[in-house]
């Protein structure tokens, strides 16, 4: 694992960022899905399959205030980019003042237009994508075009990785990965599934 050492630069998670994901809840319950934060359990969990030191780009759709994304930093290697897109400002704002370090690119919109976000960004495509969007909350259509877009992104093996509550996402992975595997997870509050969905290689 090719980790980096300055974590200091990750400032960590305190009262501001509970205030700011609670507030984030109250103004779109919607798209944020939960009033509460995701567990430290849950993170290490979701992320335990992921071979960082392969890693160039991760994508994250809806990092809130950043509960994985300052997990993923940790374990990124130092020439790779974490692209963060969240349709909340006040969650993309909270990212870029509370985590300082170059390769976390935060970006205010939608994960429908993450093909065009990440090639503007100068990235040919995604090693793994990361999504905390509540899918039980979209209509399918939309659900449905948020994970064929991330399938058409990812390189060959790069993991689909999702943690929700209800099982909404379970047939619109079926339809776009190859391999489709789901966990349940306790330690968390409310308690999820989570899903990893590969590419074929």
């Amino acid at each position: 694992m090719n980790q980096i050492a300055q974590s200091a630069s990750l400032n960590k998670p305190g009262a501001s960022c509970a205030l700011t994901f609670l507030r984030g809840f109250v103004a779109n319950p919607a798209a944020v899905g939960s009033p509460l934060a995701t567990s430290s359990n849950t993170v290490r969990r979701m992320l335990q399959p992921v071979e960082w030191d392969r890693v160039r780009t991760l994508v994250e759709f809806g990092p809130g205030v950043g509960t994985f994304s300052r997990e993923v930093l940790r374990r990124l290697p130092r020439s790779a980019t974490l692209i963060a897109i969240d349709t909340e400002v006040g969650f993309i704002d909270h990212l870029r003042a509370t985590i300082d370090d170059p390769r976390l690119v935060a970006v205010h919109g939608s994960a429908c237009d993450a093909r065009q976000i990440i090639d503007g960004l100068g990235n040919d495509g995604a090693d793994h994508i990361l999504s905390g969007i509540p899918f039980s909350t979209l209509d399918e259509a939309t659900g449905d075009e948020i994970v064929a877009c991330a399938a058409q992104m990812l390189r060959p093996g790069g993991l689909f990785m999702a943690y929700q509550v209800k099982l909404a996402l379970e047939p619109l992975l079926h339809r776009h990965f190859d391999e489709v595997e789901r966990a349940r997870q306790w330690l968390n509050m409310p308690p999820f599934h989570l899903w990893w969905a590969r590419t074929a290689t």
